[in-house]
């Protein structure tokens, strides 16, 4: 059984930062994928960053050049780093691992997510 866990969120004046981690223990055969999303109040869940097996990222438009996703690929653990936050920036954070199978089959495998609030 896969469990993924995150933690690092908070309460943060606009203009602030905060980083976020995620760890996923357990039995993995391989990662495939790492990525962080967000859902607001009333509003669906989209992708922030992920990190991809061969260390490609991609960033949702509005966190380019504020965010930062990175990896520890030894500890499974994936992190991001999110610069000059916005009040708009309030969400719940997901964790999402995706293991690529032995027979190719991926899976995807949620953290409970965590609570990032910007607000004066």
């Amino acid at each position: 059984q896969v469990q993924v866990v995150e933690s690092g969120g908070g309460l943060v004046q606009p203009g602030g930062s905060l980083r976020l981690s995620c760890a996923a223990s357990g039995s993995i055969f391989s990662i495939y994928v790492m990525g962080w999303y967000r859902q607001a109040p009333g509003k669906q869940r989209e992708l922030v960053a992920a990190i991809m097996r061969g260390s490609s990222t991609n960033y949702s438009d509005s966190v380019k050049g504020r965010f930062t996703i990175s990896r520890d690929t030894a500890k499974n653990t994936v992190y991001l780093q999110m610069n000059s936050l916005k009040p708009e920036d309030t969400a719940v954070y997901y964790c999402k691992f995706v293991e690529a199978g032995p027979n190719a089959v991926l899976t995807d495998y949620w953290g409970q997510g965590t609570q990032v609030t910007v607000s004066s």
